[in-house]
Protein backbone atom coordinates (compact mmCIF):
# COMPACT_ATOMS: atom_id res chain seq x y z
CA UNK A 1 0.00 0.00 0.00
CA UNK A 2 2.71 2.53 1.18
CA UNK A 3 4.89 1.61 -2.14
CA UNK A 4 1.45 1.87 -4.39
CA UNK A 5 1.26 5.79 -2.84
CA UNK A 6 4.29 6.94 -3.50
CA UNK A 7 3.97 5.88 -6.64
CA UNK A 8 0.81 8.24 -7.14
CA UNK A 9 2.75 10.51 -5.89
CA UNK A 10 5.45 10.22 -8.59
CA UNK A 11 3.04 10.33 -11.31
CA UNK A 12 2.14 13.37 -9.62
CA UNK A 13 -1.92 12.03 -8.86
CA UNK A 14 -3.51 13.60 -6.63
CA UNK A 15 -4.99 11.15 -3.36
CA UNK A 16 -8.89 10.98 -2.43
CA UNK A 17 -8.51 13.59 -0.01
CA UNK A 18 -6.06 16.02 -2.42
CA UNK A 19 -8.43 15.85 -5.58
CA UNK A 20 -11.11 17.63 -4.24
CA UNK A 21 -8.51 20.93 -3.27
CA UNK A 22 -6.87 20.72 -5.98
CA UNK A 23 -9.61 21.48 -8.50
CA UNK A 24 -11.01 23.89 -6.79
CA UNK A 25 -7.25 25.83 -6.54
CA UNK A 26 -7.07 25.54 -10.32
CA UNK A 27 -11.14 26.34 -10.41
CA UNK A 28 -10.16 29.95 -7.98
CA UNK A 29 -7.16 30.41 -10.69
CA UNK A 30 -10.49 30.28 -13.61
CA UNK A 31 -7.76 26.96 -15.11
CA UNK A 32 -10.28 24.62 -16.13
CA UNK A 33 -7.83 22.70 -17.93
CA UNK A 34 -5.96 22.29 -15.15
CA UNK A 35 -8.74 20.91 -13.24
CA UNK A 36 -9.94 18.36 -16.33
CA UNK A 37 -6.15 16.89 -16.37
CA UNK A 38 -6.01 16.99 -12.26
CA UNK A 39 -9.28 14.66 -12.76
CA UNK A 40 -8.41 12.60 -15.58
CA UNK A 41 -4.89 11.34 -13.79
CA UNK A 42 -7.24 10.81 -11.09
CA UNK A 43 -9.76 8.67 -12.63
CA UNK A 44 -6.71 6.67 -14.45
CA UNK A 45 -5.42 5.77 -11.58
CA UNK A 46 -7.77 4.94 -9.13
CA UNK A 47 -10.96 5.11 -10.92
CA UNK A 48 -13.96 6.92 -10.83
CA UNK A 49 -14.06 7.86 -6.93
CA UNK A 50 -16.43 9.57 -5.13
CA UNK A 51 -13.99 12.06 -4.12
CA UNK A 52 -13.32 12.31 -7.79
CA UNK A 53 -17.21 12.94 -8.56
CA UNK A 54 -17.22 15.56 -6.38
CA UNK A 55 -14.11 17.27 -8.12
CA UNK A 56 -16.52 16.88 -10.97
CA UNK A 57 -19.01 18.82 -9.49
CA UNK A 58 -16.83 21.63 -8.30
CA UNK A 59 -16.02 22.39 -12.00
CA UNK A 60 -19.65 22.42 -12.30
CA UNK A 61 -20.06 25.04 -9.70
CA UNK A 62 -17.03 26.80 -10.45
CA UNK A 63 -18.31 27.28 -14.53
CA UNK A 64 -21.66 28.70 -12.98
CA UNK A 65 -20.07 30.85 -11.16
CA UNK A 66 -18.57 32.35 -13.91
CA UNK A 67 -21.55 32.43 -15.80
CA UNK A 68 -19.87 29.48 -18.68
CA UNK A 69 -23.21 27.81 -18.56
CA UNK A 70 -22.51 25.14 -21.76
CA UNK A 71 -19.47 23.87 -19.77
CA UNK A 72 -21.13 23.99 -16.22
CA UNK A 73 -23.74 22.12 -17.98
CA UNK A 74 -21.73 19.50 -19.34
CA UNK A 75 -19.41 19.37 -16.02
CA UNK A 76 -22.90 18.79 -14.36
CA UNK A 77 -24.28 16.40 -16.34
CA UNK A 78 -21.07 14.17 -16.54
CA UNK A 79 -20.96 14.05 -12.43
CA UNK A 80 -24.75 13.24 -12.59
CA UNK A 81 -24.04 10.46 -14.91
CA UNK A 82 -20.87 9.36 -12.88
CA UNK A 83 -22.50 9.28 -9.32
CA UNK A 84 -25.84 7.09 -10.97
CA UNK A 85 -23.11 4.70 -12.07
CA UNK A 86 -22.11 4.42 -8.19
CA UNK A 87 -25.68 3.93 -7.22
CA UNK A 88 -25.64 0.79 -9.07
CA UNK A 89 -23.50 -0.89 -6.49
CA UNK A 90 -24.08 1.38 -3.37
CA UNK A 91 -26.29 3.65 -1.33
CA UNK A 92 -26.42 7.11 -1.89
CA UNK A 93 -25.65 8.00 1.54
CA UNK A 94 -22.77 5.38 2.32
CA UNK A 95 -20.59 7.60 2.61
CA UNK A 96 -20.01 11.90 2.49
CA UNK A 97 -18.79 12.98 -0.97
CA UNK A 98 -21.31 11.13 -3.08
CA UNK A 99 -24.08 13.01 -1.95
CA UNK A 100 -22.59 16.64 -1.99
CA UNK A 101 -21.23 15.86 -5.68
CA UNK A 102 -25.08 14.44 -6.81
CA UNK A 103 -26.67 17.48 -4.94
CA UNK A 104 -23.93 19.94 -6.41
CA UNK A 105 -24.74 18.20 -10.18
CA UNK A 106 -28.45 18.49 -10.01
CA UNK A 107 -28.37 22.37 -8.62
CA UNK A 108 -26.34 23.22 -11.01
CA UNK A 109 -27.97 21.39 -13.99
CA UNK A 110 -31.36 23.15 -12.98
CA UNK A 111 -29.88 26.66 -12.16
CA UNK A 112 -28.16 26.61 -15.95
CA UNK A 113 -31.65 25.72 -17.17
CA UNK A 114 -33.16 28.76 -15.41
CA UNK A 115 -30.27 30.88 -16.78
CA UNK A 116 -30.73 29.70 -20.40
CA UNK A 117 -34.46 31.04 -19.38
CA UNK A 118 -36.76 27.84 -18.62
CA UNK A 119 -37.39 28.44 -15.06
CA UNK A 120 -40.69 26.01 -15.60
CA UNK A 121 -38.50 22.97 -16.85
CA UNK A 122 -35.44 23.65 -14.05
CA UNK A 123 -38.23 23.34 -11.21
CA UNK A 124 -40.10 20.27 -12.99
CA UNK A 125 -36.75 18.63 -13.41
CA UNK A 126 -35.81 19.21 -9.48
CA UNK A 127 -39.04 18.29 -8.42
CA UNK A 128 -38.43 14.56 -10.41
CA UNK A 129 -35.25 14.37 -8.53
CA UNK A 130 -37.07 15.50 -5.24
CA UNK A 131 -39.23 12.56 -5.65
CA UNK A 132 -36.51 10.47 -6.88
CA UNK A 133 -34.28 11.16 -3.50
CA UNK A 134 -37.02 11.76 -0.72
CA UNK A 135 -35.42 9.91 1.71
CA UNK A 136 -31.76 10.66 1.25
CA UNK A 137 -29.50 13.36 2.66
CA UNK A 138 -30.00 15.73 -0.36
CA UNK A 139 -33.82 16.15 -0.47
CA UNK A 140 -33.41 19.64 1.45
CA UNK A 141 -30.74 20.78 -1.28
CA UNK A 142 -33.06 19.78 -3.74
CA UNK A 143 -36.31 21.65 -2.31
CA UNK A 144 -34.07 24.67 -1.49
CA UNK A 145 -33.59 24.83 -4.96
CA UNK A 146 -36.93 24.95 -5.77
CA UNK A 147 -37.58 27.35 -3.54
CA UNK A 148 -34.83 29.39 -5.14
CA UNK A 149 -36.71 29.20 -8.34
CA UNK A 150 -40.73 28.93 -7.45
CA UNK A 151 -41.26 29.91 -3.45
CA UNK A 152 -41.48 34.03 -3.22
CA UNK A 153 -45.61 34.39 -4.16
CA UNK A 154 -46.68 30.92 -2.96
CA UNK A 155 -48.27 30.12 0.13
CA UNK A 156 -45.67 29.40 3.12
CA UNK A 157 -45.19 26.14 3.65
CA UNK A 158 -46.78 24.70 7.21
CA UNK A 159 -44.28 24.41 10.21
CA UNK A 160 -44.12 21.42 12.16
CA UNK A 161 -44.96 22.92 15.61
CA UNK A 162 -44.99 19.50 18.08
CA UNK A 163 -41.91 19.89 19.54
CA UNK A 164 -40.51 23.20 20.52
CA UNK A 165 -38.21 25.00 23.38
CA UNK A 166 -39.72 28.50 25.01
CA UNK A 167 -43.31 29.35 24.58
CA UNK A 168 -45.40 27.23 22.19
CA UNK A 169 -45.35 28.05 18.73
CA UNK A 170 -49.00 28.84 16.69
CA UNK A 171 -48.95 26.72 13.34
CA UNK A 172 -49.03 29.42 10.22
CA UNK A 173 -52.37 29.20 9.90
CA UNK A 174 -53.23 30.50 12.91
CA UNK A 175 -50.90 33.23 12.10
CA UNK A 176 -52.44 34.33 9.03
CA UNK A 177 -52.73 38.48 9.71
CA UNK A 178 -49.43 38.70 11.06
CA UNK A 179 -46.06 40.02 8.97
CA UNK A 180 -43.43 36.97 9.69
CA UNK A 181 -39.88 36.13 9.79
CA UNK A 182 -38.77 32.77 9.74
CA UNK A 183 -35.20 31.96 10.93
CA UNK A 184 -33.81 29.19 10.79
CA UNK A 185 -31.17 28.86 12.70
CA UNK A 186 -28.24 25.88 13.77
CA UNK A 187 -26.80 25.63 17.60
CA UNK A 188 -23.21 25.46 15.87
CA UNK A 189 -23.74 28.58 13.27
CA UNK A 190 -21.72 31.52 14.29
CA UNK A 191 -23.07 33.40 11.52
CA UNK A 192 -26.64 32.95 12.64
CA UNK A 193 -25.25 34.45 16.28
CA UNK A 194 -23.84 37.74 14.03
CA UNK A 195 -27.42 38.03 12.49
CA UNK A 196 -28.77 38.69 16.46
CA UNK A 197 -28.22 42.50 16.69
CA UNK A 198 -30.04 42.90 13.46
CA UNK A 199 -32.44 40.29 14.61
CA UNK A 200 -33.00 42.52 17.60
CA UNK A 201 -33.50 45.76 16.16
CA UNK A 202 -35.72 44.45 13.66
CA UNK A 203 -38.28 43.06 16.54
CA UNK A 204 -37.72 46.77 18.39
CA UNK A 205 -38.51 48.76 15.19
CA UNK A 206 -41.23 46.52 13.40
CA UNK A 207 -42.82 44.40 16.29
CA UNK A 208 -45.07 47.16 17.53
CA UNK A 209 -46.41 47.06 13.53
CA UNK A 210 -47.03 43.30 14.04
CA UNK A 211 -43.58 41.40 13.40
CA UNK A 212 -43.44 38.28 14.91
CA UNK A 213 -39.25 36.39 14.41
CA UNK A 214 -40.02 32.62 14.40
CA UNK A 215 -36.66 30.93 14.82
CA UNK A 216 -37.09 27.09 14.09
CA UNK A 217 -34.04 24.68 14.39
CA UNK A 218 -33.05 20.98 14.10
CA UNK A 219 -31.15 18.10 15.71
CA UNK A 220 -27.31 17.70 14.46
CA UNK A 221 -26.86 14.29 16.18
CA UNK A 222 -23.74 16.38 18.15
CA UNK A 223 -23.04 18.73 20.72
CA UNK A 224 -20.26 21.72 21.45
CA UNK A 225 -16.91 20.75 19.52
CA UNK A 226 -18.71 18.06 17.61
CA UNK A 227 -19.08 15.63 20.38
CA UNK A 228 -21.94 12.54 19.21
CA UNK A 229 -24.83 13.00 21.83
CA UNK A 230 -28.57 11.13 22.14
CA UNK A 231 -31.26 13.59 21.17
CA UNK A 232 -32.42 14.25 24.55
CA UNK A 233 -28.62 15.90 25.63
CA UNK A 234 -28.53 17.30 22.10
CA UNK A 235 -32.10 19.54 23.26
CA UNK A 236 -30.98 20.27 26.19
CA UNK A 237 -27.70 21.64 24.55
CA UNK A 238 -29.95 23.51 21.93
CA UNK A 239 -31.51 25.23 24.58
CA UNK A 240 -28.62 25.76 26.10
CA UNK A 241 -27.38 27.93 23.19
CA UNK A 242 -30.77 29.69 22.69
CA UNK A 243 -30.82 31.03 26.12
CA UNK A 244 -27.69 31.84 25.94
CA UNK A 245 -27.38 33.71 22.90
CA UNK A 246 -30.85 34.69 21.64
CA UNK A 247 -32.31 35.22 25.08
CA UNK A 248 -32.73 38.69 24.03
CA UNK A 249 -35.56 37.46 21.52
CA UNK A 250 -37.72 36.64 24.41
CA UNK A 251 -40.66 36.40 22.08
CA UNK A 252 -39.63 34.25 19.34
CA UNK A 253 -41.41 30.67 19.01
CA UNK A 254 -38.45 27.69 18.48
CA UNK A 255 -39.91 24.83 17.00
CA UNK A 256 -37.56 22.23 17.17
CA UNK A 257 -38.03 19.79 13.63
CA UNK A 258 -35.33 18.21 10.74
CA UNK A 259 -39.10 18.22 8.88
CA UNK A 260 -39.78 21.75 8.71
CA UNK A 261 -35.66 22.19 7.62
CA UNK A 262 -36.17 19.54 4.91
CA UNK A 263 -39.24 21.23 3.50
CA UNK A 264 -38.41 24.59 3.56
CA UNK A 265 -34.69 23.79 1.93
CA UNK A 266 -32.78 25.14 4.83
CA UNK A 267 -29.40 23.97 3.76
CA UNK A 268 -27.76 27.29 4.86
CA UNK A 269 -27.89 28.53 8.25
CA UNK A 270 -29.19 30.97 8.67
CA UNK A 271 -32.26 30.76 6.20
CA UNK A 272 -34.40 33.66 6.40
CA UNK A 273 -38.07 33.32 5.25
CA UNK A 274 -40.43 36.50 5.25
CA UNK A 275 -44.43 36.29 4.61
CA UNK A 276 -46.69 38.59 4.53
CA UNK A 277 -49.94 38.78 6.54
CA UNK A 278 -51.17 36.43 3.89
CA UNK A 279 -49.29 33.76 4.99
CA UNK A 280 -47.58 34.06 1.06
CA UNK A 281 -43.65 33.91 0.86
CA UNK A 282 -42.23 37.69 0.01
CA UNK A 283 -38.44 36.83 0.45
CA UNK A 284 -36.58 33.29 0.43
CA UNK A 285 -33.10 33.64 0.87
CA UNK A 286 -30.58 31.08 2.36
CA UNK A 287 -27.89 32.81 3.82
CA UNK A 288 -27.53 35.83 5.96
CA UNK A 289 -28.24 39.53 4.85
CA UNK A 290 -27.60 42.60 5.93
CA UNK A 291 -29.58 44.64 7.94
CA UNK A 292 -30.59 47.28 5.58
CA UNK A 293 -31.96 44.72 2.91
CA UNK A 294 -33.22 42.79 5.60
CA UNK A 295 -35.50 45.65 6.96
CA UNK A 296 -36.63 46.67 4.07
CA UNK A 297 -37.91 43.63 2.79
CA UNK A 298 -39.55 43.71 6.65
CA UNK A 299 -41.07 47.14 5.31
CA UNK A 300 -42.72 45.69 2.23
CA UNK A 301 -45.19 43.04 3.76
CA UNK A 302 -45.94 45.63 6.40
CA UNK A 303 -48.51 47.07 4.39
CA UNK A 304 -50.13 44.04 2.61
Amino acid sequence: MRIAFISLLLLGVATAQEIVRDVRAAIAQNNFALGESLIQKHKAAQGATPEMILAVSWLGRGALASKQLDRADAYAVEAHRLALEQLNRRKLDAEPNLPVALGASIEVQAQVMAGRGARDEAVAFLRGELKTYWDTSIRARIQKNIHLLSLEGKPAPALEVTRWLGHKPLPLAQLKGKPLLLFFWAHWCSDCKNLLPDLVRLAAEFGPQGLLIIGPTQHYGYVAGGAEAPREQETAYIDSVRKEFYSSLANMAVPLSEENFKNYGSTSSPTLVLVDRKGIVRLYHPGAMSYRDLAAGVQSILGD
